[in-house]
């Protein structure tokens, strides 16, 4: 597996894709721009190419889905600049890509000024990648006080019903981050989520479910629970 530059990757990749691979990305939502090549094998290629923004920056360039996600996993989070997550940003078009772009911004230096930038969109995914990266940094962050997240139930609780599909999914996925975060913020997420009633989203031919709020968060909290319980058992 040769990857020495952006153009010899892509080659590489033309060559592992599949028709079925294609399939399935489509009915989740992606274009054509897509080869086609499994998770599977782009985890080897970032295990060969590691980090390098370079070729991350290429690969994004081509405009191919599959390379754009790839991309993501070796683009480098301290060399990350304003003016370029914008840019990518703008070209969201499915919620695949917008997982991998929000997960990437979240461990960049600009996490927080995106987060609170983009959930002001009336973009679909750039919306939906701005919940995206708050719901990380609500599960993550442990420096942030509980007053930053506070705000936000409030707002998700105005906006979601009337916000654009996938949107809404992110948001509610945000809801139950912060929620989970920990025990001040869980009664009055639980709370919102109450008033905020059932969260219906289009998932079109895909098997996904957006979760009901209030149980998944203390599903997160109960697994965290038993995690830290045989931590302290292997001590």
């Amino acid at each position: 597996m040769n990857v020495t530059n952006a153009n010899v990757i892509l080659t590489e990749m033309e060559s592992l894709g599949t028709e079925q691979a294609r399939k399935t990305y489509k009915r989740h939502g992606v274009g054509d721009k897509v080869l086609g090549v499994s998770y599977s094998d782009l985890g080897k290629f970032q295990k060969k190419i590691k980090t390098n923004h370079d070729i991350a920056l290429d690969l994004w360039a081509s405009g191919i889905h599959d390379a754009q996600i790839l991309a993501l996993m070796v683009a480098d989070p301290q060399k990350a600049d304003s003016a370029t997550l914008d840019k990518w940003a703008a070209t969201l078009n499915n919620y695949v890509i917008t997982d991998a772009f929000a997960g990437y911004v979240a461990k960049t230096p600009f996490a927080r000024q995106k987060a609170e930038a983009w959930i002001k969109s009336d973009h679909e995914w750039i919306g939906a990648a701005g919940w995206d990266i708050l719901g990380t940094l609500a599960s993550n962050d442990a420096s942030l006080p509980d007053s930053y997240f506070e705000p936000y139930l409030g707002i998700i609780e105005r906006d979601l019903q009337t916000s654009k599909n996938r949107t809404r999914h992110s948001m509610n996925n945000a809801l139950i981050a912060i929620g989970a975060r920990n025990p001040n913020l869980q009664p009055n997420a639980v709370a919102t989520a109450k008033r905020i009633g059932k969260v219906k989203v289009d998932h079109g031919l895909t098997n996904c479910k957006t979760p009901d709020a209030i149980s998944y968060m203390q599903k997160v909290i109960d697994h965290r629970a038993q995690k830290a319980e045989k931590s302290k058992i292997k001590a």
